[in-house]
């Protein structure tokens, strides 16, 4: 998508933008105008009848508006806003979307509220690219359009999604890969099994970061998306992770699962710019090894 350009005639600003810009959604085009993304000789602008004239040089930065790492009172931090994505660090013991249980602890409540800026019937939300479980800390990208929640989920295999775990026990291996086939027919516990109609492939690779005389700091990345599977293969491996009582953990120094999503890369869906976060290990999991 090309990023500027001049004007040749007297026109206003909104459909100047549709028609220089006519391959993308109008929709996309408002959200950018409203969230201070276009700029007119440098300068943002939200005026739609903004007056052009021969000469001007017209801009959309879709990373414009983008904030500083902010922190809501629930403590979930922003890391990156802009007029099509929000890039958040979800405390653990906190849903990623809501549950009949527990319909506002969730990180997709609070973020949509934070957009709203506390005005229940705003129009402003978000939409769910992916899930965190509620027990794992760390990093997760929303949508603010409905196409970019598209184009993210179209290319999540080529997302660099990376963890870091705390786990009990010594890995026998420094690096490796664990793939199994899981069994996801039982969502609140999924297991290896032989592959059939009923498993999927899951693939993490590991590499160990620190040993201690009790446990283990290990980095994992991602080949595959599957329910638990980050748990599941530390426990094939005799090495579960700390807290993680449903898969075989004996301890809980920590008092909480030790896993945190720690890294997140990925082409922003509009301008395929390279985007890459990171959020350090929670000070109560560094502190084990």
């Amino acid at each position: 998508m090309r990023k500027s350009c001049t004007v040749e005639a007297p026109a206003q600003l909104l459909p100047f933008l549709f028609e220089q810009w006519a391959g993308l959604k109008k929709k996309q085009i408002r959200t950018w105008l409203k969230h201070q993304a276009v700029t007119v000789n440098g300068r943002p602008t939200t005026q739609f009848d903004h007056p052009l004239v021969p000469g001007d040089t017209v801009a959309i930065r879709s990373d414009r508006f983008a904030v500083p790492k902010t922190t809501l009172a629930c403590g979930m931090k922003v890391y990156h806003e802009d007029a099509t994505v929000i890039v958040i660090d979800k405390p653990e013991n906190f849903l990623s979307v809501a549950s009949v249980a527990e319909p506002e602890k969730t990180a997709y409540f609070q973020l949509t509220d934070y957009l709203r800026r506390g005005q229940a019937h705003a129009r402003d939300r978000i939409w769910i690219v992916h899930r965190l479980d509620r027990e794992t800390s760390g990093l997760m990208v929303f949508a603010k359009t409905e196409e970019g929640k598209h184009a993210l989920q179209t290319g999540w295999d080529r997302v660099l999604k990376r963890y870091e775990a705390v786990v009990e026990g010594n890995l026998p291996k420094a690096e490796g890969t664990m793939e199994s086939h899981l069994n996801e027919t039982n969502p609140f516990r999924v297991y290896s099994a032989p592959a059939s109609p009923e498993t999927r492939l899951a693939v993490t690779h590991f590499r160990v970061l620190a040993r201690g005389q009790k446990r283990t700091l290990v980095e994992l990345i991602l080949g595959t998306g599957r329910r638990h599977q980050i748990r599941v293969h530390l426990a094939d491996l005799g090495c579960p992770i700390v807290g993680d009582e449903k898969y075989g953990s004996k301890t809980n120094p920590a008092h909480r699962l030790g896993l945190h999503a720690c890294g997140l890369k990925f082409l922003h869906p509009v301008t395929q710019q390279e985007l890459s976060f990171e959020s350090p290990l929670p000070k109560e999991l560094a502190r084990l090894v």
